[in-house]
């Protein structure tokens, strides 16, 4: 490592996602409509398939590329699913989710009110990611959460 260079380029956080798709061009296209993502860097192969790139949403980066299973970089859809999905604070959960929904994105589950002090719901992506989008409503403790989240699943399921 170079002395005056750091370790963590400057914009971005710790941890940040990377994620296979099919149809990387789709793809950023659905995240900037979906999400207000801005595409900050795109690397190309040979033969124009999207090697790198990179979104904004908020102030987050991710990090995008075409599925390549050579390279063990496999999309949901050759996974049969994904086993993480990401999650959005956004000023207007409503809005955002409706937005989402619009530019063809599925609802998973609905905005509601959550037990842990925000108001979100899940959605997932035309890529087999899922996205719970959130925006923070209440603070709530670890003990009080932990006592809603006993009291809202020892009821009886409505189904």
């Amino acid at each position: 490592m170079t002395a005056n260079v750091e370790a963590k380029p400057q914009g971005y956080h710790t941890v940040t996602p990377y994620m296979a798709v099919r149809d990387c061009v789709a793809a950023i296209d659905f995240y900037r409509r979906a999400f207000g993502a801005e595409k900050t860097m795109q690397l190309n192969m040979p033969d124009g398939t999207i090697a790198h790139a990179e979104i904004r949403i908020g102030d987050s980066t991710v990090m995008l590329s075409e599925e390549n299973t050579d390279w063990g970089n496999k999309s949901p859809a050759t996974l049969g699913g994904s086993p993480m999905f990401l999650m959005i604070y956004v000023p207007d959960v409503d809005a955002a989710f409706k937005k989402a929904i619009a530019a063809g994105a599925s609802e998973v589950q609905a905005v509601k009110d959550q037990f842990y002090g925000d108001r979100s719901g899940t959605l997932k992506d035309p890529y087999g990611y899922q996205w719970t989008l959130s925006t923070h409503i209440e603070e709530v403790s670890e003990a009080e959460a932990q006592r809603r989240m006993e009291a809202e699943f020892s009821q009886p399921s409505a189904a």
